[in-house]
Parts: C-alpha cells; structure tokens; sequence
C-alpha cells in the first residue's frame, strides 16, 4: 500500500513538473513578445528586456490559468489577464529591491535591475510594468467589457493600498518591532496573499465558476497565500542559495519579522502543515475538478526557490 503511494505522488509529481514547465515557457514567451513590442527609449527598452528575460517562477500566472482551466477549455480568454498578473508581480519586485526597501543586490540568480542599471531607471520601469499591465487588461480584443472591469478592480485592489502595498509598507514598519502571529498574518495575506487571492478568482470568474464556487477558491488561495510566505521564511533560514538565486540570511539580517522568528523552526513548520490542509479543505469545497490546483499546494509548501 505504502510502495503504491509512493509511486503515485511520482508520477502526480512527474505531472504538475511538466505542466509547469509548459505554462512557463508558453507565459514567458507571451512577456517577451509584448516586451519586445514596447515602444521604448534604448535604455529603458533594455532594461525592461532584462526584467522579463530574468525569467521566475511565474506561479501567479499559472495559478490564475490553472483555476480558468478547470471551467474552460480555452486559454484565449484568461492569457492576457495571466500576463498583466506577471508584470504587476515583477513591477513589484523590481521596486522590493530598491534601497528604500529591502535594498538587495540579487534576483533570480542575477544583479537586482536598480543594479545592473541605475535606481531611477529601476523605479521608471516598474511603474512601466504596472501600468501596461492594465493598458493590456483594457485593451485585450479576448475580453468583454464586463469582464475587463471586473479583472482591473480584481488586480488593482489586489495590487493596491488595501492589498500589496499595503503589505510592504507594514512589513518595512515590523522591521525590528515585536509583533503577534495574528498581526505577521495580516502582512503577509496583503503583501503576498492578495495578489494570489485574485489570481485565482479572475481565473474562477473568466472561466464561469458560481458565486459559491468562487468564494470557495477565495479560501484556498488565502491558504495558499500563508503557505508560500511560510516556505520563503523558512528557505531563509535553511535554503540553498544558489537554488534561491539570492543570499539566504537576508530577513534575520534585516530583523525582519518571520514565521521562524516568532514561532520557531518546527513550530513554523508545523503551521505550514495546517495551512496546507486548511487549503485542500477549500479546494474541495469548491466543487471544481482540477487536479492541477491540488498538487499546486504541495508545490507552495515544497517549493526550494
């Protein structure tokens, strides 16, 4: 019984593998082409290239098109959506990295761009990525007008005071204060988990889900949210820096406020555990049939970049 198991989750495993390797090239593709087109001055041209061309993991998009996915066969509806979501998240990485924020020299494995560049043009192509993200959104020839106000509100929020920025501002202002579990989680649903959160709703929304079902994938993606920011907390303190493409160390550096900071190690663990059951409860509530997006929170919780 155990030996089957085991050789299902391998093959589940050699699965979820490929088909996120498939979404990736196919997203990373769409971001070069669309950059590519840019009308840009020479300068802010390559640095906008360098961004994209950094690569990632692209788990926004995936996510957002793996929920669409389990409603609707076709992807026309949900790409460009998929791509504005990528752009605001390396937007919001590029201006992460900036020295008024977290002032870091390396990402994915490469110079921060505020480096390789300079922070002026760091910051210019942030707001760059941001703002086409909506211009694509509004302009998609894939989306009715309806569902265009719909996917706008959804990011913007998401993307916004009330979502992650307003998680980057508490989490720079937690930087050596002495804050609870119920206040940690509270950053990180706004600073990471907004974003996931509407990743999955558009993609439940665009791809014809019920109110319920939707409120339903809310929940999972809330987990999901917790999940991931519990995993980079603990990959800071005992990942591998060339897997991570960047120092580990980095939040005890910064006396940042984590989940290995305030729980301890195994305590942390422990709690990324429940979430992740918490998140598979969801998931079956929503009554949606998409394999993928089960085997997404093992690849959240387990993930080693």
């Amino acid at each position: 019984m155990v030996q089957r198991k085991i050789i299902q989750w391998r093959k589940n495993q050699v699965k979820i593998d490929r088909f996120i390797l498939d979404k990736q090239k196919f997203i990373d593709s769409k971001l070069i082409e669309l950059v590519g087109d840019l009308q840009a001055p020479g300068h802010l041209k390559k640095a906008f290239d360098y961004a994209i061309k950094a690569g990632g993991k692209r788990l926004r998009p995936i996510l957002m098109m793996s929920t669409y996915e389990g409603f609707s066969n076709s992807i026309d509806k949900v790409t460009h959506p998929a791509l504005a979501l990528e752009f605001i998240h390396t937007y919001s990485l590029i201006h992460d990295d900036l020295p008024a924020m977290d002032d870091d020299d390396l990402r994915r494995g490469q110079p921060t761009l505020h480096r390789e560049f300079d922070e002026a043009t760091a910051i210019l192509v942030g707001d760059g990525l941001l703002t086409y993200a909506f211009q694509l959104i509004s302009s998609s020839p894939n989306l009715e007008a309806e569902e265009k106000i719909y996917v706008i509100q959804q990011l913007s929020q998401a993307s916004g005071i009330d979502g992650m920025i307003g998680g980057q501002y508490l989490d720079l202002k937690a930087e050596n204060e002495e804050i609870d579990e119920y206040e940690l989680s509270t950053i990180h649903n706004k600073k990471t988990g907004a974003l996931i959160q509407a990743a999955i709703k558009v993609g439940a929304y665009l791809g014809g889900a019920t109110p319920p079902q939707i409120e339903s994938l809310q929940s999972f993606g809330y987990y999901l949210g917790l999940i991931f920011q519990v995993q980079d907390d603990l990959l800071d303190v005992e990942g591998d820096a060339t897997q991570l493409g960047k120092p580990i160390g980095s939040d005890v550096a910064k006396n940042k406020s984590t989940y290995p900071k305030l729980l301890g190690l195994q305590e942390a663990k422990k709690r990324k555990s429940q979430y992740m059951e918490k998140a598979k409860e969801a998931y079956i509530a929503s009554n949606v049939d998409q394999p993928y997006l089960l085997q997404l929170i093992d690849v959240f919780g387990n993930r080693s970049n």
